[in-house]
């Protein structure tokens, strides 16, 4: 498959990069800076590009986002841009207790609103616009950086409370957001990758 890679120089993004070439993808990878993706591959092409401006993204890929940011607005032109570029499809990773999910995450979800405040909304919008545009938005818990590990994805109707103390490392993220790529379970829909 070809697969672009949004924030492919950040930590979710390069797990993305670096699974999918793995996987034998061919893997167009995007970032502000390229020369931050720390990989060589012949399967990979590495492009600087920034979501607050049109990408270039071919018809046929498919597009994962690893894109996360501490400034509200990020996310949702992130979104829109992806969309008007008009992939074969868009994965996405957003944040559980946020938006759709914000019911099925119970209590946890209000502690979000103490750390996030303004870019939840962002989040949300993001989300949204995705999910409008047939694709499948992951709601991840709290991310780690710890070594993959076997798996599983649900859906909002087997969500679990959010338990922030319960962490998923982005590799089990990353394996899952390919996972869909390779065989969609939840497109239009809101999928939750957990810890096996």
């Amino acid at each position: 498959m070809h697969l672009t890679i949004l924030a492919a120089s950040g930590r979710t993004g390069f797990a993305l990069t670096r699974q999918a070439l793995e996987r034998g993808h061919v893997v167009t990878a995007i970032a502000r800076d390229p020369s931050r993706i720390t990989l060589d591959h012949p399967n990979l092409r590495k492009v600087a590009g920034d979501v607050s401006t049109p990408l270039s993204i071919d018809a046929d890929s498919v597009v994962l986002s690893g894109l996360g940011t501490d400034r509200a607005g990020v996310l949702l032109d992130g979104a829109k841009a992806v969309v008007a570029a008009g992939p074969r499809r868009i994965i996405w990773l957003g944040a559980y207790g946020t938006g759709a999910s914000a019911d099925a995450a119970g209590e946890g979800a209000a502690v979000l609103w103490k750390v996030m405040g303004d870019r939840i909304p962002d989040k949300i919008a993001a989300d949204d616009t995705v999910l409008a545009a047939g694709g499948t938005v992951f709601h991840a818990g709290v991310l780690s950086d710890e070594p993959g590990s076997p798996g599983r994805t649900v859906g909002l109707d087997d969500a679990p409370p959010f338990d922030l103390t319960a962490k998923v490392s982005r590799e089990t993220v990353a394996a899952a957001m390919l996972d869909e790529a390779e065989n969609p379970r939840f497109p239009g829909a809101v999928a939750l990758p957990l810890p096996g």
